[in-house]
């Protein structure tokens, strides 16, 4: 699959400000240093689509990419030790579980990961989350341009070890570098093919969105 019209669509507060639940939606979150939105321009082939800063926790909203006119992406705030308030620590981790939780058509929730690194438990805490809630999610491994190919065969390792302790089947993994281009085209492709899962199901305007934020249970 190749994007030939990716455009931003609306930066929301919370999940009542979302556009209307109409085309499939691939969220990607991680933590808030972990190169998220180096990696979607990179799947769109745009170096400005999403707002890239030096600073972690750049990204306080959820921001829609309408991707021909026929699906989402979705850029959500990080988690982790975003330098902002208390007071904004805390709407922003309810912003994110009302919607990875109460939005009808996340089709894909990408979990970034940073390739470099062995498991972190504030990323197995959240990926337990996801398991528990049983919410549709893939793993990308980011940066992988900074290390070798061995070290990064030992952390994956190390990852899949970890998650076969509570995981009877393994979720999809991705290898990726926004550098080089690596796990674009099989990024994309996973993509495509859930796109024709979700369309075969029917018109998803008959879904019934829920936009309810209430009954969402917390991190």
């Amino acid at each position: 699959m190749e994007i030939k019209n990716a455009v931003f669509t609306v930066s929301s507060s919370g999940l009542h400000d979302c556009p209307e639940a109409k085309w499939p939606e691939y969220a990607f979150i991680g933590r808030s240093n972990v190169g998220k939105s180096s990696l979607i321009n990179m799947l769109t082939r745009s170096k400005n689509l999403a707002k890239t800063s030096s600073k972690p926790g750049k990204t306080l909203l959820i921001n829609h990419f309408l991707m021909d006119e026929s699906w989402y992406i979705v850029d959500l705030p990080g988690y982790g030790f975003a330098k902002v308030s208390l007071q904004m620590r805390e709407k922003m981790h309810r912003m994110i579980t009302q919607y990875i939780q109460k939005r009808s058509h996340l089709a894909c929730l990408f979990v970034l990961l940073d390739g470099r690194l062995t498991p972190q438990q504030i990323d197995r805490d959240f990926i337990q989350f996801l398991g528990e809630k049983e919410i549709p999610f893939a793993l990308i491994f980011t940066k992988l341009d900074k290390i070798s190919a061995l070290k990064y065969q030992q952390n994956l390792a190390d990852w899949k070890r970890v998650l076969s302790e509570q995981w009877e089947e393994l979720p999809r993994m991705f290898a990726s570098s926004s550098e080089t281009g690596k796990g674009r085209e099989e990024i994309l492709s996973y993509i495509e093919e859930i796109n024709a899962a979700f369309w075969s199901e029917g018109d998803p305007e008959d879904l019934s969105p829920s936009n309810d934020a209430a009954e969402v249970d917390d991190l």
